[in-house]
């Protein structure tokens, strides 16, 4: 059995079949590119839906006349006055907190309610009763429309009524009414805001002193005039007071070092020979030994002048260990007076150092009630100060001339109604809705469809070649006879002469209809054959199964004249029935179905006795489905259904297997896996998207060589070359 695998097998990429499409192969080309392909994508749209937007544009429009019939509108009259507002009720605060700030900030959306309150208006209409009875708050304020114009100071008040003289009147007098409430309000703002500033003038005078007093006596008891100063100078202090402490330390370590070396016996040689009555004293005595040494040579021991001068050096001994005694005792107690004022030095230093760390310790807490104490004056000094400016600003305001809101246009009698537009106008607006409602409710149809409507919609959506696009035959779709307005889109072309012709292939209906086919169909059956040739560049195709999602996309129809076209190309096609349950291809070549496939699998009948040629056509042979069985599954997974196969593919140039739908159906996947692959048939307006992804899918899981996918029924219309 054959099954090959080839460039064209299935991927094993978990989202789709990818099959590599050759270069040679000639492709279905998109109708356009960018702009032009959508704009050509929203036609499609618009004649898939045309009846659709014609209906709800013809009720939306039936809606619009039946309302204006019905609804006749009654003349009436407008009017309006400007008016230039001055900021009010936030007039006095914002002078308060700014009195640089200019002055209108007004809200007017709160200024506008305040304006449409029935305080505000009730008055009016008390006055207007007078001539008008029939005028209450509720009629006044339907018929009102108070705004303010775009980002200006400006408000615009409407008035609208059945009555001209009435509009112009009532404006007048709502006109009248809000300058007088804004003067009003001018002044008692003005004065009210005096007063409040008189009132909390002295309690912020008094606190503005307090916090001067308290921050006089914070700088007293603290010897505090700057923190940033202070700490600066605690830095300097403490540096110099380091410097002074190292001084002292080296001073102590030397004189204690002196104090040691003092004990010693070269200490003491070296204050000795600093000190010059002892080195005088001792050059005494040196030159007495001499005068000693040279007598006792010259005189006797017992010589008085001898003995005197031996007297004479043992005084000087003596006073020369008594001046050592005091030269070492003078050294030593000056010593010790220089250790004990360096310690005392170093004491004091020591207290210096402590008093400074405290200081600078406290001086955060200090600088903090500084700074807090600093703040607070401050913020009273601004605001008594914004105080004081603001009760001069209310002073020059009050001695001036105190103007309200002023009238920049005073309402007007007017003299045409303003709902007097033509009924052209209403009737162009509902015509325009009515196409916008029409449009909008087949996008939305066509948002909500998920079938595929043209062949490129299919390319975008299924990662599989689209082998061929077939295009809408009415004549196969309702098998209906042609009237005579429906010949010029067609050719009839004799079966005698077409089968004289090499390379015309002719497609065989019922009797009555044989002979007649569109060119586009014609020519789309062909480039379909073309492509399924060229899938393979080492070798030919010679065995495909044809089947479909769901029942009704042409599968049959495909596989009939795809068989007719491969025939007159010259190849020895078989065309076999293997939908053993719902069986069409007999109906389309017009042959008796009495034996067929189910006959050959489950009896001995020769296959010359099922095979039937179709007449002047040698090279295409049928095989039908036959009698339908109890269970075609079972016939189609026999091991005679296998030989079968065998002997057809080995007798035949092209088999061609028309199978049932793949979804819930195994008979496509018990004979694809013995041919060179299934050839998907969609169709156009009718496949859902998500069946042919299950169908794609199970197909996906049993591992079948998807060859692609071909768009039958499609309604675009093609430029034809000639």
């Amino acid at each position: 059995m054959k099954n090959h695998s080839s460039q064209f097998s299935t991927s094993n990429d978990d989202s789709q079949f990818i099959h590599v499409f050759p270069q040679s192969q000639p492709l279905p080309m998109a109708d356009g590119e960018g702009e032009d392909g959508n704009f050509s994508g929203l036609l499609d749209v618009v004649r898939r839906r045309a009846l659709v937007i014609a209906g709800v544009s013809v009720a939306v429009m039936a809606a619009v006349i039946g309302n204006l019939i019905l609804n006749p509108q009654q003349p009436e009259y407008e009017s309006s006055f400007e008016m230039l507002v001055e900021p009010l009720d936030d007039e006095v605060v914002n002078i308060v907190e700014n009195p640089n700030r200019n002055n209108s900030a007004l809200d007017y959306d709160s200024q506008i309610q305040v304006l449409q309150s029935p305080e505000m208006l009730g008055r009016i209409v008390q006055q207007l009763q007078i001539d008008y009875p029939e005028l209450t708050y509720a009629s006044l304020i339907n018929s009102l429309s108070i705004a303010q114009l775009g980002e200006s100071k400006i408000i615009r008040v409407t008035y609208r009524t059945q009555d001209a003289n009435k509009t112009q009147v009532v404006l007048s007098k709502i006109a009248q009414e809000f300058l007088d409430y804004s003067q009003e309000k001018r002044q008692t703002k003005l004065r009210q805001g005096t007063q409040f500033i008189n009132k909390e003038l002295p309690d912020m005078q008094t606190r503005v002193n307090n916090l001067q007093r308290e921050l006089q006596l914070f700088r007293q008891r603290y010897d505090l005039s700057n923190p940033e100063s202070e700490a600066a100078s605690l830095a300097t202090q403490t540096t110099e007071l380091f410097e002074q402490r190292a001084a002292i330390d080296i001073q102590l370590s030397q004189t204690r070092a002196s104090l040691d070396f003092l004990q010693e016996a070269s200490g003491r040689e070296t204050v000795l020979n600093s000190s010059p009555l002892y080195q005088q004293l001792l050059t005494q005595i040196q030159q007495l030994d001499i005068q000693i040494a040279t007598e006792s040579v010259r005189l006797q021991d017992a010589n008085p002048s001898l003995q005197k001068l031996r007297e004479t050096r043992s005084r000087l001994l003596s006073v020369l260990q008594e001046e050592s005694q005091r030269a070492l005792n003078t050294r030593s107690a000056e010593l010790l007076t220089q250790l004990q004022n360096l310690e005392v030095q170093s004491r004091e230093i020591a207290k210096l150092e402590q008093s400074l760390e405290q200081r600078r310790q406290q001086l955060p807490v200090l600088s903090r009630q500084y700074t807090e104490i600093q703040r607070q004056l401050q913020v009273a000094t601004d605001s008594l100060n914004r105080f004081l400016s603001t009760r001069e600003n209310l002073q020059i305001q009050r001695s001036q001339t105190e103007l309200g809101w002023q009238l920049i246009q005073s309402p007007e009698k007017p003299v045409i109604p303003v709902n007097s537009a033509n009924m052209g106008r209403s009737l162009l607006t509902g015509l325009v809705a009515s196409v916008v409602i029409g449009l909008g409710v087949a996008f939305l149809m066509e948002k909500l469809d998920s079938t595929y409507h043209t062949v490129n919609a299919l390319k975008e959506k299924v990662r599989l070649p689209v082998l061929g696009s077939i295009p809408f035959e009415k004549q196969l779709e309702n098998n209906r006879d042609h009237t005579t307005s429906q010949k010029n889109a067609w050719v009839k072309v004799p079966i005698s002469v077409a089968s004289s012709i090499p390379g015309l292939p002719f497609f065989f209906t019922k009797e009555e209809h044989s002979g007649y086919f569109s060119e586009k169909f014609l020519e789309a059956v062909r480039v379909l054959y073309t492509n399924i040739q060229l899938l393979s560049s080492d070798r030919q195709i010679s065995s495909i199964v044809i089947s479909s999602a769901l029942p009704g996309d042409g599968k049959s129809t495909i596989a009939f004249y795809l068989a007719q076209v491969a025939a007159v190309m010259g190849q020895r096609v078989l065309l076999v029935d293997a939908d053993l349950r719902q069986p069409v291809i007999h109906t389309l070549s017009n042959v008796n179905n009495l034996w067929g496939l189910s006959n050959l699998i489950s009896t001995n009948l020769p296959l010359e006795e099922v095979i039937k040629e179709l007449p002047s056509m040698n090279n295409l042979s049928v095989i039908t489905a036959g009698p339908i069985p109890p269970d075609p599954t079972k016939l189609l997974s026999s091991e005679k259904m296998k030989r079968l196969m065998v002997d057809f593919h080995s007798n035949f140039d092209l088999v061609i297997y028309d199978v049932p739908p793949v979804l819930e159906l195994a008979d496509a996947n018990l004979l694809a896996p013995h041919t060179d692959g299934i050839l998907m048939v969609v169709k156009m307006d009718k496949t859902d998207s998500s069946i042919l992804k299950q169908a794609l899918d199970s197909l996906k899981t049993s591992r079948l060589d998807v060859l692609g996918i071909v768009g039958n029924g499609e309604k675009r219309n093609y430029k034809n070359y000639s």
